[in-house]
């Protein structure tokens, strides 16, 4: 694991990282993989580091998870910002990735910040950024907590799982980030885009998967058998999907 220090807003955010498969001869190119809201690099790691062999693979930790810390408010366009800045010195300090495409990976909320940084190859998993019709249940939720901040009353207890064990800059940053809508982002996105979904899917259901690659210009929509974290058991079968598509233009 390695830490980079990236200046950003007059703010110093320390990216930890780990660069894989470095001493392989001709890379394909590197694959940096963003993982999703309130997991880290490790996850990433775990599902990929055995597949992509031609490939050098960047795995990141975003600011507030893993072993990269945050006290800013941020919105994703900020951990946009500051991922490339973090690639730029990427590119200054390794020399022999300079002249590599980088390709972005993304996970969930991952995803949305993989869109906006995608130039040529974009690769996403199950990515966040459609906004869906909210429960009754959370919907009674959210108007609980506005109750009892009007009141004065702490209701941690309310905050959903994705928010729990925040500090506040970055509980504040969930708040910014959850109710995106990302349509406009993805319409503007000229990258080829690998979209790749568990059928399963609750976190992010499928038909956000295919609203995404409607609004994608230039798409392929992948279903596998999982969950929200399908790709954790399938990283070979999402290898073999994405080079044969790569290799025939989207």
């Amino acid at each position: 694991m390695a830490l980079a220090q990236i200046d950003y807003n007059d703010t110093i955010f320390p990216i930890s990282y780990v660069l894989h498969n470095l001493k392989i001869h001709n890379p394909r190119g590197v694959l940096v993989f963003l993982h999703g809201w309130g997991s880290n690099k490790e996850l990433m790691k775990l599902a990929f580091e055995k597949s992509f062999e031609d490939y050098v693979h960047l795995y990141i930790d975003l600011p507030g998870f893993g072993a990269s810390t945050n006290e800013q408010i941020l919105h994703t366009c900020d951990y946009a910002n500051i991922i490339k800045s973090f690639l730029s010195y990427i590119r200054t300090h390794l020399s022999g990735l300079d002249s590599q495409e980088f390709i972005m990976v993304g996970h969930s909320f991952g995803g949305k910040v993989a869109t906006l940084l995608a130039k040529e190859q974009l690769i996403l998993l199950s990515s966040a950024g459609i906004v869906t019709p909210k429960s009754l249940k959370v919907r009674a939720k959210i108007l609980l907590a506005k109750l009892c901040k009007k009141l004065g009353i702490r209701a941690s207890f309310l905050r959903s799982q994705d928010a729990h064990n925040l500090n506040e800059a970055m509980y504040q940053t969930f708040k910014n980030v959850v109710n995106e809508d990302f349509s406009q982002s993805f319409k503007q996105c000229r990258a080829q885009a690998h979209i790749f979904w568990g059928k399963d899917d609750s976190a992010t259901p499928l038909s956000s998967g295919e609203k995404i690659a409607s609004l994608l210009p230039h798409s392929r929509f992948f279903v596998l058998e999982g969950d929200h974290y399908f790709f954790l058991k399938q990283a070979t079968h999402i290898q073999a999907l994405y080079q044969g598509t790569a290799q025939q233009g989207v």
